[in-house]
């Protein structure tokens, strides 16, 4: 069976994408679509920040992409001499929050220690850092998208925990995705499940798929990632067949086949 998800290939250049292995397991013929384009900004106020954890209570990212702005300013020598020979151990000394292991991944690559990578949302991770966070502390520091959801800075404020949001990076649609979906569905048929990593997926897939997915989209198995995906996509008006317990591939996979399995398909 057919499963389309509609997400980035895996950032490292090196082996498959874990998820289209992961369905592969279960004997899903997994195609991965790019839906997103990132365009990074205020880099240079990014490292100025960084550059005085002094200033800081400790970091928090809830996407890989924040993460990607720090690896991109460490790719110019003097910063990354900088990062090396001091920050890093000095950041290393405060929390650096993350939302799941995706993104701790690279905050491990960059030499920081993530806490708080099973949370799995902004909803969890920010009950993460309430029961670990002062009122009194220092600021934390949010490098963030364009489009971030106001849950988790909302959380902290009523907790009274000082948060300085930097957004980092802006989302738009992929310069493909119309062609890439056309493409597809003319090649492959109609998929059994297709699977939203992000609500701005949802925005920007959901016209195309309907088109053209026909009288047909009836048979389709709409998947999430999580919940945050979920709620986009059921006010959007597209039955959730099911939500991955965590963002994980394993889960994801697991989620698929009972559904599937559910739906008798």
């Amino acid at each position: 069976m057919k499963v389309l998800l509609l997400k980035d290939p895996k950032d490292k250049e090196s082996g498959a994408d874990p998820y289209i292995q992961e369905l592969g397991l279960y004997r899903f013929e997994a195609t991965l679509i790019p839906v997103l384009s990132f365009e990074f900004i205020s880099l240079e106020s990014l490292f100025e920040k960084l550059s005085h954890p002094e200033c800081y209570g400790g970091l928090i990212f809830t996407s890989p992409r924040a993460v990607e702005a720090i690896t991109i300013c460490l790719k110019e020598k003097s910063k990354n001499e900088a990062w090396s020979k001091s920050l890093k151990q000095k950041w290393n000394t405060k929390p650096v929050y993350v939302v799941g292991k995706a993104t701790a991944s690279l905050v491990e690559e960059i030499g920081l220690t993530p806490q708080g990578e099973k949370s799995g949302n902004a909803e969890k991770l920010a009950e993460y850092i309430c029961s670990r966070e002062k009122p009194s502390s220092s600021a934390l520091l949010f490098p963030c998208g364009a489009l971030k959801r106001e849950v988790l800075p909302t959380v902290l404020r009523e907790k009274g925990i000082p948060l300085e949001s930097l957004t980092v990076y802006q989302t738009t649609q992929h310069a493909h995705l119309q062609e890439s979906l056309s493409s597809y569905f003319s090649q492959q048929g109609i998929p059994a499940s297709i699977v939203f990593f992000s609500p701005s997926g949802v925005k920007f897939c959901l016209q195309h798929i309907r088109k053209l997915s026909g009288d047909f989209i009836d048979h389709i198995k709409f998947a999430a990632i999580g919940p945050t995906t979920a709620e986009a996509m059921e006010a959007a008006g597209i039955p959730v067949s099911c939500t991955a317990e965590n963002p994980t591939p394993q889960d994801l996979a697991t989620g698929i086949q009972k559904a599937l399995q559910l739906h008798n398909c």
